[in-house]
């Protein structure tokens, strides 16, 4: 069995993990990148790709550890999208450079969207109704609109950026399916995969693989931290109407009714992907009963709206988080250590730099230092992993 010896090994290209990888060989370490399937194909690709400001997080007028921690996540990234900051992402599509959030014309919609801007100063603006984006530009909205310091980025397209100049690095190996070797202490020491005939020791191991995380740690018997899943079941349509939308719409709640993001297929189609409340309360509702859900909310919320050659289709996703008492949202991106290996969940995509800063914030304070540079020509019989097509790219 062929040995292949580096600093850090990465389990788990999602976004997190190739944010990780890059980071962390601009530090000088040699670092190796594990995949078992495609790049970005668990939460990454699935995600409406907004940059959150922490906005939604305060709709109750009360300024939460949730949107404080993220406050800063837009600045960091357009600084990277713009080629300035931590990272290169210049070549990265940007859908919107603004998410908006929009209420009904009731007063308790209002209320609420008042409130909002109150406590959100600085990162909610009220625009005049001359700079309204073409879907709210209709005489028959009644409704508040304001812009919100947020962007919506192409997550294929961010997968692309991050995997491209470290392609060498980014093997396919099914982690779930090795064999681990731990010493008495309980470091890891190595993994073996008898169908890549390879063997991989490294000074550090980081779990950044979402979901996957818990079969790992199962297989390591390693049984801290645990791990929780919060399902949405997100609806989607495709047609043919050219008429970009990127917003929350709320309503009485500190819940965002409905989170609706706008992509470009391919084939010159385009889709409408529904986030917020209804793809959580979703899950009560089966594949027919939550588009005719949708169908119904967007009759009621935009009804100037008519979409041409429509086609709806719903997906059923899991969040995958550190557990919290009552299944109920992680306010910041996690980062476990112990031994000589970390478990990580970005919790959001908006704090997938955050959570890269911890991991390296880790590493500093255990000194560790780069000591291994990988044997590439062996790395290199070890196909890399295809990056992940849009899951909407399938709707029907």
């Amino acid at each position: 069995m062929r040995e292949v010896h580096t600093d850090i090994v990465i389990v788990g290209a999602g976004i997190a993990g190739l944010w990780m990888l890059n980071t962390l060989s601009k530090q000088g370490y040699d670092v190796l990148l594990l995949e078992a399937h495609s790049i970005g194909g668990g939460q990454s690709v699935k995600s409406q790709g907004i940059i959150h400001g922490g906005v939604k997080y305060a709709l109750n007028g009360v300024l939460s550890q949730a949107s404080d921690a993220i406050k800063d996540m837009p600045a960091r990234w357009k600084k990277s999208l713009e080629g300035s900051g931590e990272l290169d992402l210049r070549g990265v599509t940007t859908l919107s450079d603004a998410h908006y959030l929009w209420s009904q014309a009731s007063l308790a919609a209002k209320i609420t969207s008042f409130f909002a801007k109150k406590a959100m100063s600085g990162r909610v603006d009220a625009i005049d109704q001359a700079d309204y984006p073409e879907i709210f530009a209709h005489p028959d909205f009644k409704g508040n609109l304001y812009k919100l310091n947020e962007i919506v980025l192409d997550v294929p397209s961010l997968l692309k950026v991050l995997s491209d100049k470290q392609r060498q690095r980014i093997l396919q190996i099914d982690t779930a399916h090795c064999q681990w070797d731990k010493d008495l202490s309980g470091n890891i020491t190595a993994l073996s995969s008898l169908k890549e005939d390879i063997k991989i020791t490294a000074q550090r191991f980081v779990f950044a693989a979402g979901q996957g995380n818990a079969a790992i740690l199962e297989q390591l018997q390693i049984s801290q931290p645990k791990m929780q899943l919060r399902p949405l079941h997100m609806a989607m349509v495709t047609h043919s109407t050219n008429l970009p939308i990127y917003a929350h719409c709320i309503g009485a709640s500190s819940k965002p009714l409905v989170t609706i993001t706008h992509h470009i297929n391919s084939d010159g189609s385009f889709t409408w992907y529904y986030g917020g409340d209804i793809a959580e309360t979703g899950m009560q509702r089966d594949n027919r009963q939550q588009i005719v859900a949708a169908q119904q909310l967007t009759a009621k919320i935009l009804p100037w709206v008519k979409l041409e050659n429509a086609r709806w289709d719903t997906l059923q996703i899991s969040r995958a988080e550190p557990k919290q008492s009552g299944l109920t949202r992680p306010d910041a991106a996690y980062c476990h250590s112990d031994k000589n290996y970390l478990v990580t969940w970005p919790t959001k995509l908006a704090l997938t730099p955050d959570l890269a800063d911890k991991v390296s914030d880790t590493f500093s304070r255990q000194q560790l230092k780069a000591k291994y540079r990988a044997d590439l020509d062996i790395t290199a019989s070890i196909k890399p992993p295809p990056i992940s097509a849009p899951a909407w790219g399938d709707a029907k």
